[in-house]
Formats: structure tokens, C-alpha cells, sequence
């Protein structure tokens, strides 16, 4: 059985010291890739390679989670004996605490944008 051809058929060949070496994959490594030509070709192509840190939007999805799912009790609870103004409080207490975060996370984001 004979290879299958290889969609990219320019061999590029760049010659590059040991501490360039070192960066690069330093950098690829920051970047969390770990095939070289891929990593070349992408810095060569589009110049820079972002890789952002998402964990304050899961976060963000978390605590949105439990705001909705107090809610749905919330109303089932309303709905069967009627609404205490307490869970009201707990409720607003909890969307401020979303609310905070998504003002943090959307900062962050114009930071990154911004670079």
C-alpha cells in the first residue's frame, strides 16, 4: 500500500540556536501545544497564539447554575404556599454575588482584548 499524499507539500526548514529553541518550546508549552510544526506554522501564519484562562468564566457558569436553580424552587415553593422574604433575600443576595462576577470576568476579558 502506498502513503497517503500530504496535504502540505513545502517542506520549511529554519535553523534556530539552542536557547531559540528553548523559548520556543517554552512558549509552545504556555500555548499547550505540543506538535512543533503546528505551533510554526500557526506563529508563522497568524503571528500570535492566545490561550486564555477560563476558569473564572466556569466559574461564572457555576454560580449561575445554582442562581437558577434557587430560583425553580423558589417558584415551585411560590407557587404551592406562597413566597417568605427571606429566599427573596437569598436570592438577591446570590445575584449580586453573579452579578460581581461577571463584571470581574468581563473586565478581564477587555484586559485580554486589549493586548
Amino acid at each position: 500500500m502506498s502513503r497517503p499524499k500530504r496535504r502540505r507539500g513545502v517542506p520549511l526548514y529554519v535553523w534556530v540556536n539552542d536557547d531559540e529553541y528553548a523559548a520556543i518550546q517554552e512558549r509552545m508549552a504556555q500555548a499547550g501545544t505540543l506538535n512543533l510544526s503546528a505551533y510554526i506554522r500557526k506563529m508563522a501564519l497568524n503571528g500570535y497564539v492566545l490561550n486564555v484562562d477560563l476558569s473564572p468564566v466556569r466559574e461564572l457558569v457555576s454560580l449561575q447554575c445554582r442562581c437558577a436553580n434557587n430560583l425553580n424552587q423558589v417558584a415551585i415553593h411560590a407557587n404551592t404556599y406562597g413566597v417568605y422574604p427571606s429566599e427573596i433575600a437569598a436570592l438577591q443576595k446570590d445575584y449580586a454575588q453573579l452579578w460581581s462576577r461577571v463584571s470581574e470576568v468581563l473586565k478581564q476579558l477587555a484586559e485580554v482584548t486589549a493586548l
